[in-house]
């Protein structure tokens, strides 16, 4: 049985504006692309369906990025070890 493929964001969505473009059909785009021509319909509506979100966002994501998360980790570390060294230093 064959991997299931897949697809970066950046690659639906340069797939999804070819096909909101209007400047070739479906299946033109599907075969360009070596997809199947569902696959461009389906990403087509997610794009159009998902427009009014970047808008009233702000064109900003909802949450924190992976690299936000690793760095506040990393900070709550670092506090950690200073406040248990601290509280030994008070203990003397």
């Amino acid at each position: 049985m064959a991997k299931r493929r897949q697809f970066t964001d950046q690659f639906k969505a340069k797939v999804a504006l070819e096909a909101l473009r209007g400047d070739k059909t479906i299946q033109e785009i599907a075969a360009k692309h070596q997809v199947h021509p569902n696959q461009v319909s389906t990403w087509k509506r997610q794009t159009v369906e998902g427009m009014a979100d970047v808008f009233s966002r702000g064109g900003k994501s909802e949450g924190p990025t992976e690299a936000e998360v690793k760095e506040l980790h990393a900070k709550i570390g670092r506090l950690a070890v200073e406040n248990d060294f601290l509280s030994e230093g008070l203990k003397r």
